[in-house]
């Protein structure tokens, strides 16, 4: 798949930020029902965006929106259940959803084979995501004060499936979205000449 024209870029950047702010800020992710996009919107960035830059952006989004989040009830930050030494390796888990999408890009077409190709890279993504971010949390958190293995598989299997299953119903919400935008959004010279 080509890179999108640069218009087309800033408005699935926007979309896609939208669709952050939307579901990580608990505030509207909770008013709407709508569970955390974020593994997903990292996932989409590097399939249709690419670049580096927009990573680094999305990057001080989240950090910022959690910011905003946290302080905006009264709390401190740092001292917030969830903000601990391993949240910097949120930086690790959302470069491998990212480097992962932009790694299948070019394998991308609005073809059934390269959706579902795509759906398997994510599915993959996301896991090894969850891991590096749960694993952090768990093993250098400093919220158990015990950390066995046990207990951390007992961990990933409870919320595991949750995030992933997640990651992937966004991923394939875009994915449905990328093909109906190439089969009716194509331009009128590249329709068949029975259809003009």
């Amino acid at each position: 798949m080509n890179l999108p024209s640069r218009p087309v870029q800033y408005g699935l950047f926007a979309a896609l930020l939208t669709l952050m702010l939307a579901t990580r800020f608990h505030h509207f992710g909770d008013a709407l029902h709508l569970p955390d996009a974020s593994m997903a919107v990292f996932f989409l960035g590097g399939l249709y965006l690419r670049r580096h830059a927009a990573f680094v952006g999305y990057l001080l989004a989240a950090v910022a929106i959690d910011y905003i989040a946290i302080t905006g009830r009264g709390l401190s930050f740092f001292q917030h259940y969830c903000v601990t030494p391993s949240y910097a390796f949120l930086l690790l888990a959302y470069a491998v959803l990212w480097y992962a999408g932009r790694l299948y890009a070019p394998h991308m077409a609005a073809r059934p084979r390269a959706l579902l190709g795509g759906l398997g890279v994510a599915l993959l993504a996301a896991s090894v995501s969850f891991l590096i971010s749960n694993g952090a949390f768990y093993w250098w958190g400093g919220r158990y004060p015990q950390p066995h293995f046990a207990e951390y598989i007992e961990r990933v299997w409870k919320w595991g499936p949750l995030f992933v299953r997640t990651t992937l119903g966004y991923v394939a919400a875009g994915f449905f979205a990328h093909a109906l935008i190439a089969r009716y959004a194509r331009p009128r010279d590249a329709r068949p000449l029975a259809e003009a």
